[in-house]
């Protein structure tokens, strides 16, 4: 689904501060979204945790950074890091060049599975919710 100029896929999951989240499985596929890549420029560095790293919700575990920004990564769930996309190291624009595959940051064995179904999701509450950040990101 494309929202204004963001590309924002309807069957992925977000957390709020724009990173998706994607069963696959028994294992949540992490990425950041359209939105935030096209916000923070190129990527130039990704933190890529060791694996078996616990995570807690909303706590922070990671961060990227582009030439004029300065990110946190959020855990969207309670669970552990079993994979980083070691890509990354070496090639960090991947994030903007395909946010969503190639460009993936973590995957993550939730500590319980129905907890996805907190983040954002589907089309009413997906448009409503970027709407709205456009809106605040133009006013700063």
């Amino acid at each position: 689904m494309n929202i204004q100029d963001y590309s924002m896929p309807e069957a992925l999951y977000y957390e709020e501060n724009h990173y998706w989240v994607k069963a696959e499985g028994d294992i949540l596929v992490m990425g950041m979204d359209d939105f935030a890549q096209k916000m923070a420029g190129v990527i130039v560095f990704v933190q890529l945790p060791f694996a078996g790293k616990k995570l807690k919700k909303g706590k922070k575990f990671a961060q990227v950074e582009s030439g004029k920004w300065l990110g946190k990564v959020y855990a969207p769930v309670n669970g552990e890091v079993v994979e980083s996309n070691q890509e990354l190291e070496t090639n960090p624009e991947l994030v903007n060049n395909d946010c969503y595959g190639a460009g993936w940051m973590y995957k993550i064995r939730p500590d319980d599975p129905e907890e996805i179904h907190q983040l954002i999701h589907g089309a009413v509450a997906l448009e409503k919710w970027v709407l709205e950040d456009i809106e605040k990101y133009k006013q700063e």
